[in-house]
């Protein structure tokens, strides 16, 4: 596996990529992308199974991660979907299947709509977002703070620095996670480091409270009309904070009806802690043909 720093908007970008000893050209590669607060390193149980028969790249999402953490940015749904699509056509440049996780869910389902024949699949694991129909807040630490705090008082900055330093505490981040796993074995210090780690980088705070004042987006419904490529859902079913199973009846309603769905007994983040039959069914879904004979260059690229 290989480290890699790209640039978007004149600020490094991590990523790391890892390939099979004899890569297929013409068999799309794999982009993953982590929800609110993680990294690359979510992907520690899957980038090397999935390697084995694709390109697989995964990065982190600027403000988050290894990349960087600017001020003045305005961290959201475009600038993420933006990211991708720039990093799909300057850094893999040939038809990609994109993966994403709660928030990081979102942004590859907005980049999937936006590249069109580019990309060859869309992956969406307790995909966060909303939908034309509800008013709701975005999902996961935005969501506790809410329910535990109030939404008028988390206007107070000071109040947001009490929360950040908390949230940051390596306990409170096993405690989190022990909600959102149902299986808590893959809980370990590598994983609380790992979402520590660059909560201490200048201008993490800042990043922080974007999540308070985040922009909706387009909808999700708007988006799956907007998808040309194939659509997998995969469920972490008992997943706490977006009430997967209500969630996953209004997917239902709005993604095309070629969508292939997978339910795991898993929460949050099934790709961490079922990573076996995530991968599997990934794996399995990537052969189907209207996947795996997603080929040619992205235009332009040669």
């Amino acid at each position: 596996m290989e480290s890699v720093t790209w640039s978007h908007l004149g600020h490094p970008v991590h990523a790391v990529v890892d390939r099979p000893d004899e890569p297929d050209p013409e068999s799309p590669a794999l982009l993953l992308v982590h929800g609110f607060g993680a990294s690359t390193d979510h992907w520690r149980h899957n980038i090397p199974v999935l390697a084995r028969s694709h390109d697989v790249h995964a990065l982190d999402l600027l403000g988050f991660g290894r990349s960087a953490k600017p001020a003045g940015l305005a961290y959201g749904g475009a600038l993420w979907r933006d990211q991708l699509v720039a990093y799909v056509r300057q850094c893999i440049g040939r038809p990609t299947v994109i993966a994403g996780n709660s928030l990081g869910g979102f942004a590859a389902l907005a980049a999937g709509a936006a590249l069109k024949r580019e990309c060859a699949g869309v992956v969406l694991l307790n995909a966060a977002g909303p939908f034309s129909d509800e008013q709701k807040p975005p999902q996961g630490w935005g969501a506790i703070a809410r329910q535990s705090i109030g939404s008028a008082l988390l206007s107070s900055p000071v109040l947001q620095r009490l929360l950040f330093e908390n949230l940051r505490r390596p306990a409170t981040i096993r405690r989190t996670l022990r909600q959102v796993y149902v299986d808590r074995t893959n809980v370990d210090e590598a994983l609380v480091e790992s979402i520590r780690r660059p909560s201490l980088d200048p201008g993490a705070f800042g990043v922080f409270r974007t999540v308070f004042d985040i922009p909706r987006g387009q909808p999700l419904d708007e988006l799956f009309a907007e998808l040309t490529a194939p659509l997998l859902l995969l469920w972490g079913i008992r997943d706490p904070w977006i009430n997967a199973p209500g969630r996953r009846a209004t997917f239902q309603r709005h993604a095309p009806p070629s969508t292939t769905e997978v339910v795991l007994e898993a929460g949050h983040c099934p790709h961490d802690e079922v990573p076996d039959q995530v991968n599997g069914a990934l794996l399995d879904w990537l052969r189907r043909p209207e996947v795996s004979q997603s080929t040619g260059m992205v235009a332009g690229q040669s």
